[in-house]
């Protein structure tokens, strides 16, 4: 398995793991604006953009191992790992899989709870919908949590293109993914494991992880700092990208490497 990735900038490896159900399109302003200050590496999750599904079991564990082998790919040996969303439950399994391969961690709007029943049943639900009838109730019931309501009143161009890359997201590779986190163990215990430092990113608008869902995760971990990001829900890397990028910047800058 070899995932299709973008990369820009060089020095510190930071590697960053998209949101449920976009592509690493969404980091352009990522590559573009973290590029002075280390190496941007944005790969595509299984079955989204360029890289292809195949045929194991749904889990987000099996994620985690194909950001390894992009690791072992490009010739990293340890990198700041981060992601947004799915992208933060993919990291989180990454630590748990492979602490010796960190430098440091980024979880951006994403919580560290494994699914509680009903939140798994709705995502089957989802899934099931999709393989039948596609994107259609992406639309209808995901995208509108994506973004927060200063986004969606002010930016239109930003909601526009978000809503652009829900609609190209593979059917079946949404179906895929939504299985997986609703298998998703709970990760708590992995980040009070941690021995590397982490940022933890939120949106102050995000209802879909909430700035308390950050707060559970940043108390967890023994060596963490928590940014709240103004005037941005859920995908606070597209919403406020000069923020973020300031954030991960910072943070990235106080890594010791090599």
């Amino acid at each position: 398995m070899h995932l299709y990735s973008r990369s820009a900038g060089s020095g510190v490896p930071v590697v960053l793991l998209h949101a449920f159900p976009l592509s690493s399109a969404m980091w352009l302003a990522q590559r573009e604006g973290l590029a002075a200050s280390c190496r941007v590496i944005t790969p595509d999750l299984r079955g989204f953009g360029g890289s292809v599904l195949n045929d194991e079991p749904p889990s987000i564990d099996v994620m985690a191992d194909d950001v390894a082998a992009l690791l072992d790919a490009e010739g990293v040996e340890r990198a700041v790992v981060g992601g947004l969303s799915m992208g933060g439950y993919v990291t989180m399994a990454f630590c748990r899989r492979h602490p010796d391969r960190l430098l440091g961690v980024i979880l951006a709007d994403t919580r560290a709870t494994a699914d509680q029943e009903q939140a798994s049943a709705n995502r089957e639900r989802i899934a099931a919908a999709v393989s039948a009838n596609g994107n259609a109730i992406l639309l209808d019931e995901v995208l509108p949590g994506l973004v927060g309501p200063t986004t969606r009143q002010r930016r239109g161009m930003v909601f526009g293109r978000v809503r652009g890359l829900v609609q190209a997201a593979p059917p079946g590779a949404v179906a895929w993914a939504e299985r997986a986190m609703a298998g998703r163990a709970d990760s708590f215990d992995t980040l009070r494991d941690l021995k590397v430092p982490a940022l933890v990113i939120v949106g102050e608008e995000d209802q879909m992880t909430t700035p308390a869902d950050a707060e559970a995760i940043a108390e967890a971990v023994p060596d963490s700092r928590l940014t709240v990001i103004e005037a941005a829900g859920h995908l606070s890397a597209v919403e406020q990208p000069e923020a973020f990028n300031r954030a991960v910047a910072a943070f990235v800058g106080g890594i010791s490497w090599p």
